[in-house]
């Protein structure tokens, strides 16, 4: 019996994309439900009555919670193409840190950037670019994040990009100024069809900030 594999996800989510870059990359086929997160489904709701969020990776009737979690769960299931996860256990942990310091980091300073008065505008960018410097650092000559193979690391950063745009647009400042060594990692990143394919459209992006931005009341 072949496998029955649905996302339940919302196309402007960062966390969402992660899994159907994953999905894409190890070529499966899905069925995607798109989730309006205002208005919840019964069945988002029934699988994943924890948090309430996307995405959900439904599995066999079986429900997979969390970005991160799907990602691995899908590199251990489905093992016909290059895994995303390094063989060795330190290196293995240390690409679950930083992806993990994506989430915490990454996340909560780029929401601050478009969230943020203008008078507190220059300390959220100052924030961000240091969050992404040491990224940078990270990234150093390689490749890719986690070596020299596409992997875990950039499938948890590379969804962010499609948000650069609007992060520079209420920012007012270049990310490829600041960080040009990202810029081309995410350039070499979108040669993939895997990646070009999933990630969301920036203005869509920008347009769902905006609408945002106007329901929080911010000016």
């Amino acid at each position: 019996m072949a496998d029955e594999v649905v996302l339940l996800d919302t196309y402007v989510s960062m966390f969402g994309v992660r899994a159907r870059i994953a999905l894409a990359e190890k070529d499966i086929q899905y069925e995607y439900k798109e989730q309006d997160l205002l208005n919840k489904t019964p069945l988002l709701l029934q699988m994943n009555p924890i948090h309430k969020k996307i995405p959900v990776l439904i599995h066999n009737g079986k429900p997979i919670c969390e970005s991160l979690i799907i990602v691995e769960y899908i590199d251990e299931v489905w093992k016909n193409k290059t895994p995303f996860m390094p063989s060795d256990p330190y290196m293995r942990a240390q690409a679950r840190f930083w992806a993990d310091y994506i989430d915490k980091k990454i996340y909560e300073s780029g929401k601050k950037m478009w969230t943020s008065k203008v008078e507190d505008q220059e300390a959220a960018n100052k924030e961000f670019i240091e969050c992404l410097k040491l990224l940078e650092g990270e990234l150093g000559d390689k490749t890719y994040l986690g070596g020299e193979s596409f992997g875990f690391v950039d499938i948890a950063l590379m969804p962010y990009y499609s948000w650069f745009p609007a992060y520079e647009k209420f920012g007012n400042f270049s990310i490829e100024a600041e960080c040009p060594k990202i810029v081309e990692w995410a350039k070499k990143c979108m040669q993939k069809e895997s990646v070009s394919k999933s990630l969301a459209d920036s203005d869509k992006v920008y347009d769902f900030i905006v609408m945002a931005r106007q329901k929080w009341g911010i000016a």
